[in-house]
């Protein structure tokens, strides 16, 4: 069974939440493991908020801007995107060399575990299983796509089979 649903948002407070419960309820009502449930809404909450901070202010004079969160729970998996319009990541200081070279992902930066912003892509990192941090190739904005294997309840509904 595959479950995806996208979802087009302005960049403000509230829809963190909005997209939070939208994934918790689609998950607990799939039958996904409840400690999943958990680590994959922490994650999206954590995305959506830098989307919503640090996503706007393309200079086309669109200081609110919009953001997409897409989620897709397929087979044993669960892979969440969260693309925004804004200026983007800094460009990586390691560039590849050849165009058929893979773009590597941008690098996170080590934060103090007391810092009071700054930790929320380091905190993707260590709740999804694979995580990818960049840019949207010629539109500009960022992208964090992260993925985690998924655990079911006995006898959930939805279970992939």
């Amino acid at each position: 069974m595959s479950i995806w649903w996208s979802l087009h948002l302005r960049r403000e407070a509230a829809s963190v939440p909005l997209a939070r419960r939208l994934l918790l309820g689609t998950m607990q009502t799939a039958g996904v493991d409840p400690d999943i449930c958990f680590d994959l809404s922490v994650a999206l909450s954590e995305a959506c908020a830098n989307a919503v901070e640090h996503g706007g202010d393309t200079g086309q004079g669109d200081s609110r801007g919009a953001y997409r969160v897409t989620a897709y729970l397929d087979g044993e998996k669960c892979r969440i995107e969260v693309a925004d319009s804004g200026p983007g990541f800094p460009a990586s200081p390691v560039t590849p060399v050849a165009p058929e070279a893979p773009r590597r992902p941008v690098p996170v930066a080590a934060v103090p575990y007391d810092a009071e912003s700054g930790r929320g892509l380091s905190l993707i990192e260590e709740l999804a299983d694979h995580v990818t941090i960049g840019n949207k190739p010629g539109r500009g904005g960022a992208v964090v796509s992260f993925d985690k294997i998924l655990k079911w309840q006995k006898d959930a509904p939805l279970m992939a089979v």
